[in-house]
Formats: C-alpha cells, sequence, structure tokens
C-alpha cells in the first residue's frame, strides 16, 4: 500500500517524496462504567435522600473539576510547546528537520498491521526459516511538532512469521510506558532526546515544560521514558525488545504471527536502571552479557545473566573517566572488550546549540579489556589505539597464544558527522589485534566499502569465525546492498545490490538446519523499491558468491528503514508461549 501524502506544517515547499501521515486521531476513548441500580428508596428518610443527593453532587463536581483543571493544564502546555518549536527553537538543521528526516522510506507507516498474508512471488521459503523474522526501528506514532532526529521515534516491530512455505507480516509498537500514556493523550508529551535539546533556549523550554508535565501528573517519569527502538535479545527464556535508554520490554509471538507487549521488564527488581540494546549471548552457555552507561559516574557499569536470566552483581568501571556514547560491545571466552572512541555525551554542548553527543577531536580512542566474570574492575586494562572509533562491535575471540585478543569492527572515519551528517561518514571494517600483555596493537583494514550493519553465524559468537555479511552504505544510512567478506583471506568473497532506487538494511544470517560449515544458511532482509514505494522480504543464499536468491515475498505495505533484527525459531515460539 502506498501511503497518501501529506504536507508538514511550516514547510515552505512540499516534500519531493512521500510522507505518511500520522494518526494523531488515534486518541483512546474511555468509556465511563455503568452505575448500578439505586434500591428501592419508598422507606428511605428525606434526610438521608437529601444527604446522599448532596453528597453525589459534591463528588460529580470535584470529578468535573479535577478534569477540567488536567483539561486546561494539557492546553496550555500544548500551547508552550507550538510556540516553541514554531517561534523559540523551530527544526532549523537538516539533521533534525523532519521534512527532511522523514522523507522517503524514513518515513513511518500509518498505523499497526495485524498478521497479513504475503505473497511469495520468486522461489520457496526453506524449512530452515520456520519461524519469525523480528526487524526494531523507530516509528513516530504523531506528526512532530518540532526538531526530530533519526534516532528519535516509537519502537516498532516488523515480522514476518514464517510456517511452511507461507508467510505473514506484522507491525506492532512497542507497547512501552511512554507509547502508551501519549496515545492515550493523542500528543506526544516527552520531547524528543537526540533532537529536543539543541541549544541553551531549547533546553530550558522544552526541559520546563516537560517538567510541568510531570508536576501536573501527565507523566511519571519513575515507569520509563524510553522508546525502545534498536534491537531484539532472546535470553532467560524471554524475548525482548531492547533500546538503551531504559529497561527491556518483554514481548511475545502469538501463532498466527501477532505481536504482543508483555511488559517492562526488571529482572525481579535486579536491574533498576537501562541497559545495553546490544547484550551479547553465549550460545555454548547460554549466558547474557551487558552493561549500561549514563552520564553520572561511574559511566559505564558491566553485567550478566546466567542461562536461566538471573542477573549478576554490578561492576562499576570508574576507569572509564568521562561519559563515552558507548553503543555497543564484544565478549570473548575470557574477556568482555569496551570502545571508549571520541563521541561523547556532553550536556553542556547543548548550552552552544550543539547535539548532546559530540566528538572530542583532541581524544584519543581506546579499548578496554575486562575478564568477562569479573566481579569488579581491578584487571581491567585499556589499550590506545589513535584514529578507532567503533560504533558496532562485529565480534572478538582469543587467540590460540593465550595473550591476543582480535576484534572486527566498522571504524568510522569523519566521525564528527556521526550525528549531524549521516551521508558524510564512511566505515570502513578493521580487525584489530591487542596483545594483553605486552599492549601491542596490530590493525588490517579488511575492506574499502562504506559498510555497517555486519553481523556473522551467531554460533561464533565470542569465538574465531571466517565471515562477515555487512550492508553497503550508498550513502549512510541508506543501505544497497550486502557484501561477505573472509575475515582469514581479508578480502570480499560475495555481494548483491539490490537494485536501482532499492535499500535495504541490516542482513540477519540464519544457519540452515542440515548446514555443516559456518556459512552454510540464508540471509533475510527487507528491501524497498522507492520508485514503486513497495516492499519485500528478501532470502538469499549466504553460500552463493552473488547471494542467490532462494525466496522473495511480495509485502503487503512498505516497511520503513529500521534498525537490528533477529529471527526466532519456531520451537523457541512454542516454548516462549508456554512459559
Amino acid at each position: 500500500m502506498v501511503p497518501k501524502p501529506i504536507i508538514i506544517i511550516a514547510c515552505k515547499q512540499p516534500p519531493t517524496t512521500y510522507i505518511p501521515q500520522f494518526n494523531t486521531a488515534s486518541v483512546r476513548t474511555k468509556e465511563k462504567p455503568q452505575t448500578s441500580q439505586p434500591k428501592t428508596l419508598r422507606t428511605t428518610p428525606t434526610k438521608t435522600l437529601l444527604a446522599l443527593l448532596t453528597t453525589t453532587t459534591q463528588k460529580l463536581k470535584n470529578t468535573n473539576k479535577t478534569l477540567q483543571t488536567s483539561s486546561i493544564s494539557a492546553l496550555i502546555l500544548n500551547t508552550l510547546d507550538d510556540i516553541i518549536n514554531t517561534f523559540i527553537d523551530p527544526p532549523i538543521k537538516p539533521s533534525v528537520d523532519p521534512r527532511h528526516v522523514l522523507s522517503q522510506n524514513f518515513a513511518p507507516v500509518l498505523d499497526e498491521l495485524p498478521p497479513t498474508q504475503c505473497k511469495v512471488i520468486k522461489g520457496t521459503l526453506p524449512p530452515s526459516l520456520n519461524g519469525v523474522y523480528i526487524r526494531n526501528g523507530p516509528n513516530p506514532q504523531f506528526l512532530p511538532r518540532g526538531p526530530y532526529h533519526l534516532f528519535d521515534g516509537d519502537g516498532m516491530l516488523h515480522a514476518v512469521k514464517i510456517t511452511n512455505g507461507k508467510a505473514t507480516l506484522c507491525s506492532r509498537y512497542v507497547q512501552t510506558y511512554k507509547y502508551k500514556i501519549e496515545n492515550e493523550a493523542g500528543y506526544q508529551i516527552l520531547p524528543n532526546v537526540f533532537s529536543g535539546f539543541n541549544s541553551l533556549i531549547g533546553l530550558a523550554a522544552r526541559g520546563s515544560v516537560a517538567v510541568a508535565r510531570v508536576l501536573t501528573g501527565q507523566y511519571n517519569p519513575i515507569n520509563g521514558i524510553g522508546l525502545i527502538n534498536t534491537s531484539l535479545a532472546l535470553f532467560g527464556n524471554r524475548l525482548f525488545a531492547l533500546g538503551e535508554s531504559d529497561l527491556p520490554y518483554e514481548i511475545k509471538v502469538t501463532p498466527n504471527g501477532d505481536i504482543q507487549t508483555i511488559g517492562r521488564y526488571d529482572f525481579n527488581g535486579k536491574l533498576f536502571m537501562n541497559m545495553t540494546a546490544h547484550p551479547k549471548i553465549d550460545s555454548d552457555t547460554g549466558e547474557c552479557f551487558a552493561y549500561r552507561y549514563g552520564l553520572i559516574r561511574p559511566f559505564l557499569t558491566y553485567f550478566r545473566f546466567d542461562s536461566n536470566g538471573v542477573k549478576h552483581n554490578d561492576v562499576p568501571v570508574f576507569s572509564m573517566k568521562r561519559p563515552s556514547f558507548l553503543h555497543d560491545f564484544a565478549i570473548t571466552k575470557k574477556y568482555a572488550l569496551f570502545a571508549d572512541i571520541q563521541l561523547e555525551i556532553n550536556p553542556l554542548d547543548m548550552i552552544f546549540g550543539g547535539s548532546p553527543v559530540r566528538s572530542d577531536p583532541s581524544k584519543v580512542p581506546r579499548i578496554g579489556i575486562l575478564p568477562r566474570y569479573a566481579d569488579n574492575e581491578s584487571k581491567m586494562k585499556w589499550f590506545d589505539v589513535p584514529g578507532l572509533n567503533i560504533m558496532h562491535l562485529i565480534n572478538a575471540w582469543d587467540e590460540e597464544d593465550g595473550k591476543t585478543v582480535t576484534i572486527v569492527a566498522p571504524n568510522i572515519l569523519c566521525v564528527e558527522h556521526m550525528m549531524e551528517r549521516l551521508e558524510l561518514i564512511h566505515e570502513m571494517i578493521e580487525k584489530v589485534r591487542i596483545n594483553v600483555e605486552t599492549g601491542i596493537v596490530t590493525r588490517q583494514p579488511l575492506s574499502a566499502r562504506n559498510l555497517d550493519l555486519a553481523v556473522i553465524n551467531n554460533e561464533f559468537l565470542g569465538k574465531k569465525h571466517r565471515f562477515i555479511y555487512a550492508a553497503i552504505g550508498n550513502p549512510m544510512p541508506k543501505f544497497s546492498g550486502v557484501v561477505k567478506i573472509d575475515v582469514l583471506k581479508g578480502e570480499e568473497v560475495g555481494c548483491r545490490l539490490y537494485g536501482e532506487d532499492c535499500y535495504g538494511g541490516e542482513p540477519f544470517f540464519v544457519a540452515r538446519e542440515d548446514g555443516e560449515e559456518e556459512d552454510d544458511g540464508y540471509l533475510v532482509s527487507y528491501v524497498h523499491d522507492e520508485k514503486k514505494g513497495e516492499s519485500r522480504f528478501l532470502v538469499m543464499d549466504a553460500k552463493s558468491p552473488e547471494f542467490e536468491i532462494v525466496a522473495e515475498v511480495k509485502l503487503p505495505r512498505r516497511v520503513p528503514y529500521g534498525f537490528h533484527g533477529l529471527f526466532v525459531k519456531e520451537s523457541d515460539i512454542t516454548r516462549l508461549s508456554v512459559s
């Protein structure tokens, strides 16, 4: 379905590409409960009846007064929001202008989609894909009234459920506390994080309105402020949707392919703050390793979960001296590795009109290596690696000598453009070897292409592996194809371009059921044709040098570009549904 075009408010010139209309009228109307029938009043004394009527009238007046006050407060605060966004701090920069950011297939889709049958237009869906591929990404439920960044937006899960060669598509919002409160109100309540505080006056104005909304009871931040728009993970017998500004949200997939949000999950009260959107699950042990980062010390805190999802104690890392934008990390069988890069979180920069995340060219990037079962940071070692700015770590492993750790990751060149001008950055995948005893660091480029959103066969996570599958930036944040890199040879051994005006996202590797080699499996990804306005679900042979198309599914509506995905086997869906 091709959504109808709209004109965004304050747009001097209509966008050249369509921008679907937001469902701003999706306010849930709560019906008033039916009052019970009054008992007979034949024997009720006159004084008692008058007292009852007086009490009831007073309660109704108090209720109406409360509702009226609440409505007036909301009206005033919404008006202030409009004044701030129109006159005080409008979206001037392209990086936060919704007319630019939400153009083409970055625009959100209209409403949710229940499980809907899809048509296989090429090939057949293999039995190894019996299960569901779910991808997360930002999909704002309301038309932005002011600045909007690509990283902002309510999390929406797009899921292709495959059963015996047939496929259905389902698109559902993650029912976060923030999403539900704003959906019931019918408008955005909290300002966007990455775009809403880009100047002192904007910080003061939007911050004051947000505080006023909390004080008037419109929002309770204790229940979470996260968007949950980044990724997914399966561990501890639960399936989670993740965003690094909040706790995980547990979700479930129904037998017919629908997605249900169970709720915010704190692991029996042991996880009381936010968690990374990129936890690492050891396929051999079932353990999950994770961390959080923030604005106050300790700027980095490491922790882990056992195979049953029981959280172990926090390990604060005080040797992280400044709040770094630590989006991802890696594990080996012996270590956890953290990249302290030139991107930092600096709220003071907002005073001078900058982003809350900025680059510091004077800072020397470094890699921190901590024993993965450490109880404290006493054995943490930091190694300077000049010029290495890593946002996503593909994998890491211990070498046989017992002294060397190898990392493979895209290195961001021109990191200063990461938040403002994504189309100007170039990411080159490197292999970095660190001798943890001598501190000697060696580096080897594996590809000169602009690559990101790289994956491996997850059975090799934390172990030495051979193949990487990465999306081709053309330019970022659009991805025109996928390449396969042989880490041992240090060269590309496979490539597929999606075609003119066709762009995809992160490829995800699904192992073949009877596969014996590391690359025996399939790559799956959503691909969008910007000319036709149509989206497809592609299944490619990961072993083929040209990534031969195994199956192509025409989707019943457009799937916007997003972030990270996960394939969940049918056996896991069944197990989770009865747990």
